[in-house]
């Protein structure tokens, strides 16, 4: 019997580079990422994408991003799992952490960091994207029992939205 698994990745939203003092990892979300993470958050509600796990890098960018959109979903922020591998991760490093995944759950979002997460979107479908942008969703589904079978191209894109697609 073959079930499904539906893999969401999620992108920070937009930072601020205003003041050059604030190291990599504190960096917080600028106007524009504090306005387009809860908007956001509501097309993945309209859309009834609701996972059954949120997994955010610890960034203050991507933890700050993963928090509005939980709301918005009406996902419990203290549910919210921060994973220290998953700051500026590869792609290699966000497939093994997709793959220890609990196979009881049938939906993970990670919320991570580029150049991986445009990696990992372009090895799991035959659907190529030139860049995850800024609080971009890229999510597909897999036709497996277990998160440990998921492969390279075996998913189907199910979305590929950001903010400043129009709807």
């Amino acid at each position: 019997m073959t079930t499904k698994k539906r893999l969401y990745l999620l992108r920070h939203a937009k930072s601020s580079w205003d003041d050059p003092s604030i190291e990599d990892f504190k960096r917080p979300l600028n106007k524009r990422g504090q306005r387009d993470a809860p908007a956001m958050g509501r097309r993945f509600r309209e859309r009834g994408y609701v996972p059954d796990r949120i997994v955010s890098s610890p960034a203050e960018r991507a933890y700050d991003t993963a928090r509005t959109v939980a709301r918005e979903l009406g996902y419990a922020v203290a549910d919210i799992v921060t994973e220290d591998e998953l700051y500026l991760a590869g792609s290699v490093t966000l497939l093994e952490y997709v793959h220890a995944t609990p196979d009881a759950l049938g939906s993970l979002m990670l919320v991570a960091h580029n150049p991986g997460m445009t990696d990992l979107a372009n090895s799991l479908t035959d659907q190529r994207i030139d860049n995850l942008p800024t609080c971009g969703l890229y999510c597909a589904d897999f036709s497996i029992q277990r998160w440990h079978e998921l492969s390279p191209g075996s998913g189907t894109l199910v979305c590929f939205d950001y903010p400043k697609k129009s709807r």
